[in-house]
């Protein structure tokens, strides 16, 4: 099957912006991919002392001999977030597997890890964003005592993909594959648990029943079940050649996760310098491979963090995309999952359907992925349609079958929940902006309604509680874009939103913040830049100003004249209450240094 012409002229487009920076940063991880040796061999008696004095003697064997890969293990484990529990058993597994290939494995470093479902609506989601720089930066000191010939990468959620992925890429010359944890098992139905948060915002029931119902929704070890940018993670990984094939949504604590898990270590030591397929991380994400990551997202309805997460791991390899970009294949790629918020089905249904190998297969065959990539598997997306089992304790791949397992869950190309992703970029006199329309119906994708201003979300909230919003009405959320707060997450307004809307009020949302992963059912132009605190248009808005979000046309307006938009001041934030407190002032010279949204929300340039 030929390739998509949109595909093909989009990944044009890119490759060509990015001919400067690309050639660059290639330059660099070859400058950096030295004599075909290990990497430690390079280090002085005294370095390599220190970097293996703790080790056990028949490792200190193999690494003193420098004839063997040894294997950096970066991880984000900790034992409070359920997604992250299950990696506490994985360096051991990874190390055993390394040895039994002539290799050796070493915990080089932690990183961060922490989660937006705790810090929702908290003072600490201020740090949000930004663990995703912290974790690469802390990636790259794991990395730098120059004692690793390739590093697998232990991560699930939001930030922590994206940064383990920005820091592994510093060290393109290495090869990486990252190791997924797994989905917890189904609890609580997403839809349910949404509906207990409305009742709750509305005052219906009360904490009790509340948390009740939360234990019930977060129950185990393992990720959450729904599609938010946890999840997204394990799609792009595997659609961008990164993991072993099939390994996104394996359960934790089961023979194939365990499997799975040691295989990559197995497989990481055979694409090193010293194996027979070389295959450097700073290779494998190229310009085609971002391109397949942003049509698995498209295709899946997946996270709009990816907006910014996925331009800032292209940067990171010296590709240059922006929004039009996802713009532009929104427009041909079919959405082929409902998966909660985009339906009532949670990622271990998707995975009981055919999963990630179904979903390649189908969009292979219809052109829309690049089929030719380099992955860590070798050249070719084709391993990636198969499926993994264990037969006999022995780990094997096999196809899975040529229909969907359960059809209200993933669809084919010739019946699909869509005919295009379901992701728009809006453009008009308040800026650029981004919308995730695959959970809206239709009927509330155009919404002209009286804008109120709110300068936080905590605001919003307190209004609805005095029963001023019922009515019409364009909420404004401004100054919640990276150097205002560092660009928290609003997913805490759904369920005030989705109450009104419930009871037939046109509403939507419009802020520089974000929203969470499983942005859903409200309309709400997100990501607006640049930001008000940059002197973004959001920052002229009043109340009664009449808001126009077209998700339709990809506009978003305010119906104001010229000359009176022209000659308005914009407003002044009072963001002294966001410097101090739960270590934000710590991160005082990121909030001054980070790009704007479109540009990834980088606190550090990248191959300029």
């Amino acid at each position: 099957m030929s390739i998509h012409p949109q595909l093909q002229a989009v990944t044009d487009r890119i490759r060509q912006r990015s001919l400067a920076t690309r050639a660059r940063y290639l330059q660099r991880i070859d400058d950096a991919d030295r004599a075909n040796t290990v990497e430690r061999a390079h280090l002085g008696c005294t370095n390599l002392a220190h970097g293996y004095a703790a080790a056990p003697a028949g490792d200190k064997i193999w690494l003193r001999e420098q004839r063997k890969p040894n294997i950096a293990i970066v991880s984000s484990y900790n034992d409070m977030l359920s997604a992250h529990q299950p990696l506490n058993d994985f360096p051991q597994w990874l190390k055993e597997a390394a040895r039994e290939v002539g290799a050796t494995a070493q915990f080089a470093g932690g990183v961060p890890a922490m989660c937006d479902g705790v810090t929702q609506g908290q003072p600490g989601m201020e740090l949000s964003l930004f663990s995703r720089d912290v974790i690469a930066m802390a990636t790259a000191v794991a990395l730098s005592h120059n004692m690793f010939d390739a590093v697998l990468c232990l991560g699930v959620c939001d930030k922590i993909v994206p940064g383990l992925l920005i820091g592994a890429l510093s060290f393109g010359h290495l090869p990486a594959i990252f190791v997924p944890g797994g989905p917890m098992g189904t609890g609580l139905s997403n839809n349910e648990k949404a509906k207990v948060r409305q009742r709750f915002a509305a005052g219906e029931i009360d904490k009790t029943a509340l948390l009740e119902a939360e234990e019930k929704s977060y129950h185990s070890a393992g990720t959450c079940t729904f599609y938010g940018t946890a999840n997204s993670n394990q799609m792009l990984m595997e659609v961008m050649g990164l993991h072993l094939p099939g390994s996104a949504f394996v359960p934790p604590g089961t023979p194939l996760r365990e499997a799975l898990t040691r295989e990559a270590a197995r497989r990481v030591a055979v694409i090193t310098r010293l194996g027979a397929h070389h295959t450097p991380v700073g290779k494998v994400i190229d310009e085609r491979a971002i391109a397949n990551g942003i049509v698995g997202l498209l295709a899946t309805g997946g996270s709009t963090n990816h907006t910014l997460h996925l331009v800032a791991i292209a940067r990171a390899a010296g590709i240059l995309i922006n929004w039009d970009d996802f713009d532009a294949l929104s427009e041909v790629v079919p959405l082929l999952a409902r998966i909660y918020p985009n339906g009532s089905a949670d990622v271990n249904e998707f995975q009981a359907a055919g999963g990630m190998a179904f979903l390649i297969r189908e969009l292979l065959e219809g052109g829309l992925l690049h089929p030719d990539v380099l992955t860590v598997m070798g050249q070719g997306l084709q391993p990636y349609t198969q499926a993994p089992l264990l037969n006999n304790a022995q780990l094997h791949w096999q196809s899975v079958p040529p229909d969907s397992g359960n059809e209200a869950v993933l669809g084919t190309l010739v019946t699909p929940f869509s005919a295009d992703g379901g992701l728009k970029v809006l453009n008009g006199n308040l800026g650029r902006a981004v919308i995730k329309v695959s959970a809206v119906k239709p009927e509330h994708r155009v919404i002209e309604a009286p804008a109120l201003v709110f300068d936080h979300q905590e605001a919003l909230i307190g209004a609805y509680q005095r029963g001023e919003l019922e009515r019409d009405f364009v909420a404004v959320v401004r100054f919640q874009g990276p150097r205002a707060n560092g660009m928290p997450e609003l997913h805490s307004l759904t369920p005030t939103l989705a109450n009104l809307q419930d009871k037939g009020f046109q509403v939507a949302l419009v802020t520089d913040g974000r929203m969470s992963g499983a942005s859903g059912k409200v309309p709400a132009a997100i990501h607006v830049t640049p930001e008000a605190l940059s002197g973004g248009p959001l920052a002229k808005v009043r109340d009664g100003d009449v808001i126009r979000l077209d998700a339709v046309s990809g506009s978003l307006l305010a119906l104001v004249s010229d000359s009176d938009w022209s000659e308005r001041s914009p407003a002044q934030a009072d963001l002294s209450g966001n410097v101090h407190g739960m270590g934000r002032e710590l991160f005082g010279s990121m909030r001054a240094s980070v790009t704007g949204a479109e540009q990834g929300a980088m606190t550090f340039g990248l191959h300029d």
